[in-house]
Formats: C-alpha cells, sequence, structure tokens
C-alpha cells in the first residue's frame, strides 16, 4: 500500500474517497504540508497502490495502516473514513484523533437514519462500471462536485486529477460499493475515545449535510462543523476553511 509522505510535524494521515487516491489531497496537503508531517494514503487498487490485491476490509487495513503511521491523526473523506473510524475504534492508542470529512458511519437512508442516499444508488453504479466504465466514475466525480459553490471548478480538478496515477481496479471499485452498501457502525460510536471532528458540506449531495451532527451527537469529545457553500468535497472549494478547522482541531490534541 503506497503512502506518501511530505511535510514536518505533528503525524496527520489522510485517506481518500472511493475511486480517487491520495493525490487528490493535494489543495490541503498545500495548505498543511508547514504544520504536519502528511501520509498521504492510497488504498489497494487504487493510484500506486492499483496492482496492491489486499481486500478492502476496514479492520484489517485499519491495524496494516496504524502499525505503518503509529501516534498519528486521521482523517478520512467519504469511503476513506471508514478505515479512519475503523483505526480509531480498534487502536486507540495508537490514533490521537479523528477527523471524518463527508463520511457518515452509514451512507444508506434508513427508518432510524435519513441521513443517507437510497439503497439502490451504489448498486446501479456497481453494475454502471460493467457497461461504461470511465462514463460512471466520470458520473460519480460530476457527483461528488454538484451542490458546491464552485461547482464547474471543482469538477474541472477531480477531472484532471483522478486518472493521474493511473485507473482505479475494477475489483477494488467492486468492493468499495458493497461496503458503502452494507456498512452500520453507529453502535460503535458511543465507544470511540479518541477526539473526533466531524466536517461537511451543507451542499453535499452524496453524504446529506445532517449526517455529520448526527454522528457527532453519537460519540463523546466530538465536533460537527457545517460548511455553507461546499459539496461532497470541502476541502477543495472551501480549502481555507477545511484547514483552519483541521488546525483548530490538531492543536487540541497537543
Amino acid at each position: 500500500m503506497y503512502i506518501e509522505t511530505r511535510g514536518r510535524g505533528p503525524a496527520l494521515a489522510l485517506i481518500h474517497g472511493w475511486a480517487m487516491h491520495g493525490g487528490l489531497f493535494a489543495p490541503l496537503a498545500d495548505r498543511l504540508a508547514d504544520r504536519y508531517t502528511l501520509h498521504l494514503v492510497d488504498l489497494p487498487g487504487h493510484g500506486f497502490s492499483r496492482e496492491d490485491e489486499t481486500p478492502l476490509v476496514p479492520e484489517t487495513l485499519a491495524a496494516e495502516l496504524v502499525a505503518r503511521v503509529p501516534d498519528a491523526a486521521w482523517l478520512g473523506w467519504s469511503l476513506g473514513g471508514q478505515f479512519a473510524l475503523r483505526a480509531a475504534l480498534d487502536h486507540p492508542h495508537d490514533v490521537r484523533g479523528l477527523m471524518m470529512i463527508a463520511s457518515s458511519p452509514r451512507f444508506v437512508v434508513g427508518e432510524d437514519w435519513p441521513y443517507g442516499v437510497g439503497a439502490q444508488l451504489f448498486r446501479d453504479f456497481g453494475e454502471a462500471l460493467a457497461r461504461d466504465f470511465r462514463g460512471t466514475l466520470d458520473g460519480f466525480l460530476a457527483l461528488e462536485a454538484l451542490g458546491s459553490a464552485h461547482a464547474q471548478e471543482e469538477l474541472r480538478g477531480l477531472r484532471a486529477q483522478a486518472f493521474e496515477r493511473g485507473e482505479p481496479a475494477a475489483r477494488a471499485l467492486l468492493e468499495g460499493l458493497e461496503l458503502l452498501d452494507r456498512l452500520d457502525v453507529r453502535d460503535e460510536l458511543p465507544m470511540l475515545r479518541v477526539p473526533s471532528l466531524w466536517l461537511s458540506g451543507r451542499r453535499d449531495r452524496l453524504v446529506p449535510a445532517g449526517a455529520m451532527p448526527a454522528s457527532a451527537a453519537l460519540a463523546t469529545d466530538a465536533r460537527s462543523v457545517v460548511i455553507a457553500n461546499a459539496g461532497h468535497a470541502p476541502f477543495l472549494g472551501a480549502g481555507d476553511q477545511v484547514a483552519s478547522e483541521i488546525i483548530a482541531f490538531m492543536d487540541r490534541l497537543r
């Protein structure tokens, strides 16, 4: 599993979302590298880890990640949040803090959880991948940018960067969609033993903004911030605000 390291200072590890790679964090990394040692993860099957066939099992990957990057705060965006959250839940002595960006303990809507997408969405993406791989990924990028006040600019950036480390492996994409479809760890949030920050974009079309305050309410020592004009990738359209929130949270962990 490829992990790019840059910067200096306390350790901060970042995990990307579905079909992406660590390079997507470049605008955020540029704002933070003079304060922190950043560890930018490419999950198996993604980016420079494309040939890594390790299954996307949160428990397994979380153990490997904290072994390779001990004593760090962990930030997960979208799908990546599931691995950061698992690291914090399973290895609290090795994780200093948790930041979840547009990442929910449950992505699919339910009778007691209105803060998700329809159950069919991820299955539809899985079926569409077999028919039109590139077209399906491009549609997902558009969905990520949708709602942001800078949607067209964000979409151009996502399209420019999404495949700069090569196409993700189809196997990993299907595993990721299955994980998003079935995951529900809400019952474990009260057992979270590290401080957490839950960041969301009010205009997010994939993870409703209400998911983050609701998630923070289930955990102890947790704070939620909803960014008014941002979509699913708030670190692109509202990079300064996201960086400021991260810096304030990291200062708390000293």
